[in-house]
This record gives structure tokens, sequence and C-alpha cells, in this order.
């Protein structure tokens, strides 16, 4: 992805003058020309987007005539791409330039959450095809691999965000929150592993597993949300091909709702009652909460959204933000339904899962015509 240039500027030194640019590590893409041109880590969010459209169609609480065809046809075309740009990033030994650049570091999120999100959808509607075993088997490996690669963004890029990098006071995004989401999106879709773990102590290292990472990803981003609202009421509004990166935000949150719903759902195969009905109240009431929340950030995101394509907003890979945080919209919106058994939800979940297929179609079809053409 290539975000606004505004992302990467740095403060002054203590050592010279102020650059007008991120001071560029040997062999970081800054200082290799055409490196940014290269597959960057940014792409995964196609698997991303992709991904959870065939996730939220198997969540949906409304199921409608052919869709869960259509979901599986998804899922496998996502897991080819998945691989496909996998083999190429490795092909290509970037990673380690790639975490010294300011602005492509953040988007080292995106690769964890891609594995996660195809495994997800391997135990949901890839059984259909591969059967249960093997779906089963897959999901372990992916889910496995992602979470040990999501812990470890989370961990690293911060800390290089402290040690390495420098920014002026204006230049948090949205795509800051990319390197802890990984940890939401572990809990969310390990909740799904949870009751077929074996039972005893590794059910329950895996469900307290879970929700500690809930706990880190959710009080990570909270954080991260705080400077990236702080930077929008305190300098200018974000332009161009940083816009869709505010969707970001509500992506994150509704992560932590879908992840407390399924973690209540899991929680009775490992939990002794008491305990056990209270992650059901903490699903629901919690739940509800930052659902809420999320609401507010969508609506500011549509907003700034809406005023940047009155002024006309380029096609560019950040686009594929609009998409995974949509449909965490309807996966936590759909967690919600299937708690409550309220209306409201179950039908805000099928709009908005219709808006998701529409985004995702437009998006998909840019990103083509794009790779084309640089092809």
């Amino acid at each position: 992805m290539a975000p606004h240039p505004s992302t990467s500027r740095t403060v002054p030194s203590r050592n010279g003058p102020v650059p007008r640019g991120p001071v560029p590590a040997h062999g970081s893409p800054a200082a290799n020309g055409g490196e940014r041109a290269r597959l960057g880590p940014g792409w995964f969010a196609a698997v991303m987007g992709s991904g959870i459209v065939a996730v939220a169609a198997a969540t949906l609480p409304r199921t409608f005539p052919g869709l869960g065809t259509a979901a599986t046809v998804v899922w496998a075309g996502t897991a080819l791409l998945l691989i496909a740009l996998a083999a190429g990033y490795l092909r290509q030994r970037t990673l380690r330039a790639h975490a010294g650049d300011p602005v492509l570091a953040q988007f080292l999120g995106a690769p964890p959450v891609a594995l996660l999100t195809v495994g997800a959808g391997t135990l949901l509607l890839g059984r259909r095809l591969v059967g249960e075993r093997a779906a089963l088997d897959v999901d372990w490996v992916l889910w496995s691999a992602g979470t040990v690669l999501g812990l470890a963004t989370a961990c690293a890029v911060p800390y290089l965000m402290v040690t390495r990098h420098r920014f002026t006071p204006d230049a948090a995004f949205g795509g800051w929150l990319l390197p802890v989401v990984p940890p939401l999106v572990s809990a969310a879709t390990g909740a799904l592993l949870v009751p077929r773990a074996r039972a005893g102590q590794v059910r329950l290292a895996m469900l307290l597993g879970c929700w500690a990472m809930l706990g880190l990803g959710l009080v990570a981003v909270l954080l991260v949300l705080a400077m990236v609202y702080s930077r929008l009421v305190h300098h200018d509004a974000p332009a161009g091909v940083l816009v869709p990166t505010v969707w970001i935000g509500v992506g994150a949150l509704d992560q932590a709702v879908t992840a407390l719903g399924g973690l209540a759902t899991a929680a009775p195969s490992a939990l002794p009652a008491p305990y056990a009905r209270g992650s059901a109240v903490a699903a629901l009431l919690g739940g509800l909460g930052i659902w809420g929340f999320a609401s507010l950030w969508l609506v500011l995101a549509t907003a700034l959204t809406v005023r940047e394509i009155r002024g006309g907003l380029p096609f560019a890979p950040t686009w594929w933000s609009f998409i995974f945080p949509l449909g965490a919209c309807v996966t936590a919106t759909s967690a919600l339904a299937a708690r409550t058994g309220s209306q409201l939800f179950v039908w805000s979940a099928v709009v908005l899962y219709a808006l998701l297929v529409a985004a995702w179609a437009v998006v998909a079809w840019h990103s083509l015509r794009h790779a084309a053409g640089r092809r």
C-alpha cells in the first residue's frame, strides 16, 4: 500500500537538521529506489478482505439460496491468492527492508491476519471440499502460524517505532492499528478451535490464551485510536489514499466484539459454570458497549470518506482498508444477533453484508485493473 507521505515524516534529531522524510536505514525501501514498487505486505489486505467476505457469510444470522456455495468459491479463491502472495513475498526477501521503513512496517500486521482469516474460512466453509478432518488440520496450522506471526508483529513493530522510527505529532494514521490487530483476530478465530482442542489442560490453555490476546489487542487498539483521534482533531484531516485507513479502527473494535461472542460460546467447554456465565455477560454487555463505540468510529470514517470522494478519491491498494473492517462489522453484529435474538441486529447484519459484498466487488475490480496495468 502507498500511504500518504505525511505518515512518515520525522521529528527533529538531536544530532542534526530535520529531514523532510524518514531517515532511510541501509537496505530499506526508501534507500533502494523502486523497492516500494515491489510486493509489499499491505497487499495481504486483499486476502483479509476477500477472506472475511466468505467468513461473514458463514456467520450471518440469515441464510439465502446459493450464499454458502458462493462463499465457498470466494474462500477457495482467497486461499489461492494467499499462497501466491506468500510465495511472492518470501521469494523477494524484503522483510528486513520493510521492517526498517516507518510506513511499510505498519502493514506487516496484514500477513498474520490473512493467515488467520483463511484458516477460519477453511474450518467454516472449506470442509465442504476437503472434509472435516483436513479442514480442522489446516485451520490449526494457519491459526498457529498467524498467531505466532501476529504476536511477533504486535511486539516488534511498536519496539521499532520507539527505538528506530521517528514521527512528527501529525504522523499517526489508521495503519498504526494493523500491527496490534492480529491478536484480536487470533482470539476471534481461536474461539472456533477451543471446543475442538483436547479436553483438559490443553483446551483450558487455549481458551485462556485467547482471552489474554483479546485483552492485549483491545488495550493496544484503544491506545493507538487515541493517537489517531488526536491527530485528526489537532491537524489537517486525512486526504487521498490515507482516508481508507481510518476504517481500520472500525475493524479492530468489531473484532473485539466478535472475539467476545466466540469465546463466550466456547467457555462452557473449558471453564466452570460461574465463569462461563460471566463470559456470556461480558460478551453481551461488553460487546454492546464496544459495538456502540465502533458505530461512532464507523460514522466518522464514513463522513471523512464521503468528504474525500467529493474531491476525488483516486484508487490505491489502501482501498482494501474499507473491506475487512466492514466485514468485521458484519461478524460483530451477527454475534450480537445470535446472543440477543434482536431482529434489529439480525437485519443490520444482513444489510451490512450486502454493503460488504458491493464494496468488495468494486475494490476487487479496481485491484485487478491496477494489477493488469502494472503488468
